[in-house]
């Protein structure tokens, strides 16, 4: 019977440390990731910022407004903040000078917590018929924009909502909605 060498060469060494040294800068660039920030599991939010996003013109007005679907990623066309006739004043107190703005609608199936994710520091509100339903929680990811921020609503069933996005510096913006998971982070 031959003698097996269970010494380790060289060269297994060199792969075997190599592996260990690849493993360990994946942990760093793990760390380093903004988008690692968030305490909630924004899994399926980052995995919708992740695909091609659908192109709309965001409305200038309520009824006007393009509809969206949850679980979908959209990259908003915005009007002039001052040209947008909002169903509701905006929750925070936007400024107007070279800002932009839009409106979309949105239906949910079933009454719950659902998510709005936005790729930038914009302002969020959704509006029932003039009133605004308020935002129950919210998370931001500095340096990060898919998604850089993340705010909860409890949304009704069955009614067309206004999702209304103003305060941007730019005239575009990507959303998504979608329903929050069970525990709600």
């Amino acid at each position: 019977m031959a003698r097996r060498n269970t010494a380790a060469t060289p060269l297994a060494v060199l792969v075997l440390g190599s592996g260990v040294l690849i493993a360990g800068s994946g942990l760093s660039l793990a760390a380093d990731d903004p988008c690692a920030s968030f305490s909630w599991n924004v899994a399926h939010e980052r995995t919708l910022f992740a695909a091609q996003p659908k192109s709309i013109k965001a409305g200038a007005q309520p009824s006007t407004a393009p509809v969206i679907a949850l679980d979908h990623p959209y990259e908003l066309a915005l009007t002039a903040q001052d040209q947008v006739h909002f169903g509701a004043e905006p929750g925070k107190k936007p400024r107007t000078e070279g800002a932009f703005a839009g409106l979309a609608r949105i239906k949910v199936p079933t009454a719950g917590l659902y998510r709005i994710s936005a790729d930038q520091p914009f302002w969020v509100d959704v509006v029932s018929g003039k009133e605004p339903i308020h935002s129950v929680d919210y998370q931001g990811a500095p340096g990060c924009n898919a998604p850089h921020k993340v705010v909860q609503f409890l949304l009704p069933a069955g009614q067309q909502l206004v999702v209304q996005i103003s305060g941007l510096d730019i005239p575009h913006a990507r959303i998504t909605v979608t329903a929050a998971p069970a525990a709600g982070r």
